[in-house]
């Protein structure tokens, strides 16, 4: 979903080489990564959350759910989201950064130099639609214990998808996918620089008001765009079967919902506040790297 720098200043051309290209990739993975290891000790909380958005179940029957199955395969699926979330801030922050660059220097840009982070955003996010929804995909699937019994390894999904359509194989539920990324990168890119000066302007250190812009900006999207995560889940836990559209598919989980907004973010606030707490710790390392390097 998200990245950027608080104060992307503008440098001569001749300054924009490509080592210094180079360094939004390589801190962007290496904040992401060390954000993302404590994915280990969560994953059993985060696979709760995966349950109830799947099956509208409480939190003890979940969790019951999970004890039943044993501990061999509460990790099940646990790969994926460390894979994806490494290489996911290496190229979020910075193919940011580099379209950011190009727009920058761009003699025939129209656009307000403020709207210049969320459109890199916006680009960055398409990128990441494309490049990450087979690992979602294969995430979702690896986490419904009802694949556990003909889907019982990764070496098994990935050959079972292999032969599927595309659209119904590995990029299924790419449109919401692409939605959800694109709006959550473009509101990050374009919020977080002014919450930082906002909050720095209260006397907090670059890296508190680093988290503290991190933290608020991805509590925003996270509330905003937690129903398109929602239906993406339900859409890509099934393999095989009658695979319907995305409008069908968003009617279906509104009805099982019962037409409650409450229903429908069940299971939401550990993963806005996961989401939250992760995004604020990769935001400040990003940004005392970059600090360190400029």
């Amino acid at each position: 979903m998200m990245a950027g720098s608080p104060d992307h200043k503008q440098e001569d051309g001749g300054d924009w080489n490509t080592v210094i290209r180079l360094q939004s990739y390589l801190h962007g993975g290496t904040s992401s990564l060390l954000s993302a290891l404590p994915t280990l000790f969560v994953f059993p909380v985060y696979k709760t959350i995966f349950r109830q958005q799947i099956h509208n179940t409480s939190v003890h029957h979940a969790v019951g759910q999970l004890y039943k199955e044993g501990p061999v395969k509460l990790y099940r699926g646990v790969v994926p989201p460390l894979l994806m979330r490494t290489l996911n801030g290496t190229l979020l922050f910075g193919l940011q950064d580099t379209l950011l660059r190009h727009l920058s220097l761009s003699t025939h840009n129209a656009t307000s130099a403020a709207a210049l982070p969320a459109l890199a955003g916006f680009g960055a996010g398409m990128v990441e639609a494309v490049v990450f929804t087979p690992f979602e995909r294969v995430q979702n699937v690896l986490q419904n214990g009802q694949n556990d019994r003909h889907l019982p390894s990764l070496r098994s999904v990935l050959m079972r998808l292999k032969v599927q359509r595309i659209s119904q194989g590995y990029y299924r539920a790419f449109l919401p996918i692409a939605a959800r990324n694109t709006l959550g990168s473009s509101l990050y890119f374009g919020l977080k620089g002014p919450v930082c000066v906002l909050v720095a302007g209260q006397g907090l250190s670059p890296v508190g008001s680093s988290f503290v812009s991190g933290t608020l900006t991805s509590m925003a999207i996270s509330l905003t765009l937690y129903p398109l995560s929602v239906l993406v889940a339900n859409m890509q836990a099934q393999v095989g079967g009658e695979l319907k559209g995305v409008m069908t598919c968003w009617r279906a989980l509104w009805k099982s919902r019962n037409h409650s907004v409450a229903l429908l973010y069940r299971g939401g606030t550990l993963v806005i506040l996961r989401s939250c707490i992760t995004w604020g710790i990769t935001t400040a390392i990003y940004d005392r790297q970059q600090q360190q390097s400029s």
